[in-house]
């Protein structure tokens, strides 16, 4: 069954999630991607009946007051599931990502040589709120890297989520994998399925996305690997040799994020060579496009329109459209705060500066860096291997959670 629903049945039904991921891994490539196209091709064909659930979802949670943030990213629009089936095909397309070893090189010795080569994790587990459609996409980078994949949504979800889960084990029937490679947990099971599943030894990497408070109740509570997303809280540096027309420009456009600004640019550093003017004309630019503007206590002083930014968040996201703007002194100061309070996966630089530039990507802690140009993540970039679930900030996955974050390196030694 590729949906568990009693507690009872959880046991036996990681058991066969682990018996299907050693299947998948010995499998060959194409069967892959055969399951990806069918999988695609039944979401397609049954969009209505997915939009249809995702409606009944949205009309129990009005009548629930879910907060405002997790009804937009409920609303599973045509656009956002075509995206997603969208992202399968492309997956389908590409040739096996395990081959990518290549690029690890070979070593030789006096008596032997060893080479590496990249190996599915196992089992993972996605534990979401909201957003249907990472169902789908989580099976997609899964499928397509040999593993096979657990997935806990939200109750707020539970129909859209359910008529998903049909699908994909139809898909699965059809391309003849085993149909335990998918395994959907009842939402009705609600915290017990999901404390079992953080205790669970078959599985091998558990990634919570949602809400900050959602990740860190999920690494609070795990006895097994942990890869926490992040959405918001990065940082642009607005050195005082950059651009103001390309400060206003990378701010806007990584709040056009949908549903969730991802890399959304909530905090701007502002060198204090910038004049007055320039500093209004930024505040009112950004306030056209819907911003709320916020500051540090020598800013509001400044400008009293700002509203006055409280300690506490300079070091957490918004998520809701505010930026906060603060003035310093030097790139250092910039960087140090970046590195105390950012959400360390995205943090942006605006200079005409080489010197600030080498020195900002060297010492700036975050996983990603952008230097003068747009930190907007995409989920489906041009690039069909680059394809993404969300960010981390977790140093040394590159940012980027895809296909290469599912794998490891298995190094072999063969003797001459």
């Amino acid at each position: 069954m590729s949906f568990a629903d009693s507690q009872s049945d959880f046991p036996y039904a990681l058991y066969q999630v682990k018996q299907a991921s050693q299947l998948l891994a010995n499998m060959a490539s194409s069967r892959h991607g055969k399951a990806l196209r069918c999988l695609a091709n039944a979401l397609e064909e049954q969009q209505s009946t997915i939009l249809e659930a995702n409606t009944l979802d949205l009309e129990a949670s009005l009548e629930m007051a879910i907060p405002s943030q997790i009804l937009d990213w409920l609303k599973l629009t045509p656009e956002r599931l075509s995206a997603s089936i969208q992202m399968l095909r492309r997956l389908a397309s590409l040739g096996d990502p395990r081959v990518l070893s290549s690029a690890l090189g070979r070593t030789l010795m006096p008596t032997a040589t060893s080479y590496g080569r990249l190996v599915p994790l196992g089992v993972i587990a996605l534990i979401y709120e909201a957003f249907p459609e990472l169902a789908v996409i989580a099976a997609g980078l899964c499928l397509r890297t040999g593993n096979s994949l657990v997935l806990k949504g939200g109750n707020e979800a539970s129909q859209t989520n359910l008529a998903i889960a049909q699908i994909v084990e139809q898909a699965l029937e059809e391309a003849q994998l085993p149909i335990h490679s998918v395994l959907f947990l009842d939402a009705h099971q609600g915290d017990a399925a999901r404390t079992s599943l953080l205790q669970a030894a078959e599985i091998d990497l558990v990634i919570p996305y949602g809400r900050p408070s959602l990740v860190h109740q999920v690494m609070r509570q795990a006895a097994i690997p942990v890869l926490p997303t992040t959405m918001g809280n990065c940082y642009l540096y607005w050195a005082a040799s950059g651009d103001l027309d390309r400060v206003v420009e990378i701010v806007l456009e990584s709040h056009r994020g949908e549903p969730d600004a991802v890399n959304a640019v909530e905090k701007i550093l502002i060198h204090q060579s910038h004049s007055p003017a320039a500093i209004t004309q930024l505040c009112r630019q950004l306030r056209e496009k819907g911003l709320r503007l916020r500051g540090d206590a020598d800013l509001v002083h400044d400008f009293p329109e700002l509203t006055l930014a409280e300690d506490d968040e300079w070091s957490n996201p918004y998520l809701n459209g505010i930026v906060a703007l603060r003035r310093v002194n030097t790139l250092e100061t910039a960087i140090r705060l970046m590195n105390l309070h950012s959400s360390g996966h995205a943090d942006c630089l605006v200079t005409e500066s080489y010197r600030e530039s080498h020195q900002f990507a060297q010492l700036v802690q975050s996983a990603t860096v952008y230097i003068n140009a747009s930190s907007r993540f995409s989920r489906n970039p041009a690039q069909a291997t680059a394809i993404s679930l969300g960010m981390t900030a977790r140093r040394g996955y590159g940012g980027y959670i895809g296909l290469e974050t599912l794998m490891s390196v298995k190094y072999v030694t063969q003797g001459l």
